[in-house]
């Protein structure tokens, strides 16, 4: 069974850095394609970048947030965990942060639709102020 639970959503302020986790229990590295992706309030669910399922794990990046964020793994307690490292936030980055798996199964490359997540997280808030 897949558990995804997010932590790290905080109040910071323009210009600061944040860093969200995702425990991902009931993962594989091999078989599952990690994401991150968020809401701010009124808009649509927006990709932030995922992480493929390839040996050498390659990691893609919407265009709002490339240059800025992140994508990296660890392992916390024996259980795989998904960073998303933000730098340089802006009140643009205000929002639900979510984490989402796709699998099992492998899947190489950018992989942007929310549709094409069968997991996800209950999220974890990021306010920005200027």
């Amino acid at each position: 069974q897949v558990l995804l639970v997010e932590s790290g959503g905080a109040s910071v302020q323009a210009g600061g850095s944040l860093r969200l986790s995702c425990a991902a229990s009931g993962v594989t590295e091999s078989n599952y394609c990690l994401a991150w992706f968020r809401q701010a309030p009124g808009k649509d669910l927006e990709w932030v970048g995922n992480r493929d399922s390839e040996a050498r794990a390659s990691t893609y990046y919407g265009p709002s947030v490339k240059g800025r964020f992140t994508i990296s793994r660890d392992y916390v307690d024996n259980t795989l965990t998904l960073i998303l490292q933000m730098h340089a936030v802006a009140p643009g980055d205000t929002g639900m942060y979510y984490c989402a798996a796709r699998g099992p199964g492998p899947c190489p490359g950018l992989w942007s639709q929310s549709r094409h997540y069968q997991h996800w997280g209950q999220g974890t808030q990021v306010i920005v102020s200027s």
